[in-house]
């Protein structure tokens, strides 16, 4: 089930919005587990919290990175979590320039299948690493983005401890082009 056979009218607006095609650049970002506006399925789910998902995270691939681009950094926000702020699910930070893709389960906390130099910051859970989506029983489908940054910096200032919001800072002042996917969970 697709979000826009749930909000028919809003079809068009997440398409824009939310697309897999960049908002600048004609960066373009692909999963092999999920399309654009799908549900994501338990292997991507988070473990806790009440949610029994495996927690991996799912491949992603990207192209059209802009001439200039320095890094990238990878990012999933929910903006639905009934937090006042959102919910920040992953952060990578510092992956080559020259990167395209990320494997299945990336996200692992040690950091052990990203690229050299690439690291993962903490997520709202509190620790870095993928953590799946797990809204609250009986919420509306909550939106997961996935968003690759090409960005004009070799590399971020930033630590592991270091806050997603701190990362997003230096995101809006250094991304050249982005690209996004949509994946939806409801339980």
């Amino acid at each position: 089930m697709r979000f826009s056979d749930i909000f028919p009218s809003l079809g068009l607006l997440v398409a824009m919005v939310a697309g897999n095609t960049a908002f600048a650049g004609g960066m373009t970002l692909t999963s092999g587990e999920f399309s654009d506006g799908d549900y994501l399925v338990n292997e991507q789910v988070f473990a806790g919290f009440g949610c029994e998902g495996r927690n991996v995270s799912p491949s992603l691939s990207w192209s059209g990175a802009p001439e200039g681009t320095k890094s990238l950094a990878l990012t999933v926000y929910d903006p639905d979590a009934p937090t006042g702020s959102g919910w920040w699910h992953w952060v990578v930070v510092n992956l080559p320039a020259t990167t395209t893709s990320l494997p299945k389960g990336a996200g692992m906390a040690d950091n052990s299948k990203l690229p050299e130099g690439a690291f993962q910051v903490r997520t709202d859970f509190g620790a870095p690493g993928y953590g799946g989506p797990c809204p609250p029983q009986g919420d509306h489908p909550h939106r997961y983005l996935f968003t690759i940054h090409a960005l004009d910096l070799d590399a971020l200032d930033v630590m592991a401890e270091s806050s997603p919001a701190l990362v997003g800072f230096y995101l809006n002042y250094h991304t050249l082009a982005k690209a996004s996917l949509m994946g939806l969970y409801m339980r």
